[in-house]
């Protein structure tokens, strides 16, 4: 039989004297590609690579049909240079004589090494071994080895090489399927334990201060938006509190609000504070954002030794919520509240002393909290709503985590649903 000529795309069954002429009557309807990037192989006419050293003797019958009862297109290869040849894009099986010299030493040592190499050269095709029935144990190998099914060329007829073609290409569909969905779950799983490593862990060994926080991210799926908190203790016994948003709701803006707030704590553990800080982090800012239109606002608190009193900082942010028994919960003042990082260069950002007491709660908050709409209309909580939905609160003896779960949550459902932006919240709490 003389060898088949290459040509590009299908080659129709008929020149390879496997199907009759009635087989390409050029009605084949065109590859229906599926989410998971497969081959909707229901509307495709089926092609197969057979790759046989005599394939003039072969027991495969001329006609193959596929589940529809429309002819199999079939190529014939008699070498591997061959069946390079013709494995293009729509052949969607290869039947593989494992009797076939493989190329290179492997075949001397290595009985199906002509099949890892057809898997090497076709990892995205269905392949079905054909061998002998005496040959069982080499056959079942060769599944193991990433072959989709076997045929035992002895016992072999057309509807059961038909039926065993289409069977191999809808397995290997179903592989890949499920192997790209492992490999979504491995990626998203690395995603989540990346973005948790991420998030901060208080450093307040040795403070008397009791520390909570609450974060919910805008953006679907994710564990990490633009906006940040920390809070560590330096030696001197001062508890330094910090939470940020940088505009806008991306991955970009994620790892600023990490790079921010990285660089807060190594500034602050270096002994920074105030409007020297606040410089600093505005230049870290300017370096390290991918367009000049992005900005960051900041507040941030050091607290003394002896818990009663604060200095407090503010770059273009909410001023924080400061709660004592017997008074009503208010907010901090915010006359001097500076400019957000990398709007103005060389701003400053006044430091503004705060006397706290005895025994309090101080609360920091990003603006998702505040800007949730409330009901149907277009109105927004707002400072003064929050203030509100937080004394209540406070005088039902809700305290720390319960207090922020129950904040964050009534926030959300007077939203009427999930906040669109990013929601931080950190408390801290002094009782004698």
């Amino acid at each position: 039989m003389p060898a088949p000529i290459p040509r590009q795309r299908a080659i129709p069954a008929v020149e390879s004297g496997q199907a009759p002429a009635a087989s390409v009557g050029g009605t084949s309807k065109e590859e229906v590609p599926r989410k998971d990037g497969t081959t909707d192989t229901a509307h495709t006419t089926l092609t197969l690579l057979l790759i046989e050293d005599d394939p003039g003797g072969s027991p495969i019958v001329p006609e193959l049909l596929d589940a529809s009862g429309k002819p199999i297109r079939v190529r014939t290869a008699r070498n591997l240079t061959e069946a390079e040849r013709l494995l293009t894009d729509d052949v969607h099986c290869i039947l593989l004589d494992l009797a076939l010299p493989a190329p290179g030493r492997a075949a001397d040592t290595d009985e199906l090494a002509v099949l890892r190499h057809i898997l090497r050269l076709a990892p995205r095709h269905a392949v079905l071994a054909l061998t002998a029935s005496g040959d069982a144990e080499r056959a079942a190998e060769a599944v193991r080895v990433g072959a989709q099914d076997y045929l035992f060329r002895d016992e072999l007829d057309g509807r059961l090489l038909s039926r065993a073609i289409r069977y191999a290409v809808e397995r290997k569909r179903s592989d890949t399927a499920e192997r790209r969905l492992a490999e979504g779950r491995l990626r998203a799983q690395e995603n989540a334990r990346l973005e948790r490593g991420l998030l901060p862990t208080p450093l307040l060994e040795g403070s008397s201060l009791r520390f909570a926080a609450r974060y919910r991210p805008g953006r679907s799926r994710a564990l990490l938006g633009g906006d940040f908190y920390d809070t560590v203790r330096t030696p001197d016994g001062t508890v330094h509190a910090m939470i940020g948003d940088v505009c806008g709701h991306g991955p970009d803006e994620a790892a600023l609000g990490v790079e921010l707030r990285i660089a807060w704590r190594a500034l602050t553990l270096a002994g920074l504070c105030g409007d020297e800080l606040l410089g600093t982090l505005q230049q870290v800012l300017e370096h390290e954002r991918g367009d000049d239109e992005i900005f960051a606002t900041l507040c941030t608190v050091d607290i003394a030794p002896d818990g009663r009193r604060a200095g407090l900082c503010l770059a273009g942010h909410p001023s924080p919520l400061l709660a004592r028994p017997g008074r009503p919960a208010q907010l901090l003042p915010y006359d001097n509240n500076g400019p957000a990082l990398g709007l103005l260069p060389g701003a400053r950002w006044p430091r503004m002393q705060v006397e706290l007491g005895r025994e309090w709660s101080l609360m920091l908050y990003t603006d998702g909290l505040i800007e949730g709409r409330v009901g149907t209309g277009g109105e927004r909580l707002g400072q003064d709503g929050m203030v509100e939905l937080v004394r209540r609160q406070l005088s039902e003896g809700l305290r720390g985590e319960d207090l922020l779960r129950a904040a964050v949550n009534e926030v959300r459902d007077l939203n009427g649903g999930e906040l669109t932006d990013d929601v931080a919240v950190l408390l801290l709490d002094r009782v004698p």
